[in-house]
C-alpha cells in the first residue's frame, strides 16, 4: 500500500505546478513559494477526494507542516 506522503506527492505536484517538488514531513508553506491559502484550499479539496475524509477548520488549528498533515489524514482514515 502507497503511504500517505507517496499519495500526496502527486497532489502537491500537480497544484504547484512543479513535477520537481519532493515533499517531506518537514516541508511546510515556507518552503513552497506559491502556498497561500487558495492552494491550501486547493489541497484540502483534492485531498479529500483522494483518501474519501472530511476535514474541518478546527482539523488545521496544529497542522504546522505536511507531516502534521499525514497524521491527520492517517488519523481519519483510522
Amino acid at each position: 500500500m502507497m503511504s500517505i506522503l507517496n499519495r500526496l506527492q502527486p497532489i502537491f505536484r500537480d497544484i504547484f505546478d512543479d513535477e520537481t517538488l519532493i515533499l517531506k514531513r518537514e516541508t511546510s508553506a515556507v518552503d513552497i513559494e506559491d502556498w497561500d491559502s487558495l492552494a491550501q484550499v486547493n489541497i484540502v479539496v483534492a485531498c479529500e477526494s483522494e483518501f474519501g475524509v472530511k476535514f474541518s477548520l478546527s482539523d488545521f488549528s496544529s497542522i504546522k507542516n505536511v507531516g502534521d498533515f499525514v497524521d491527520l489524514i492517517e488519523k481519519k482514515i483510522n
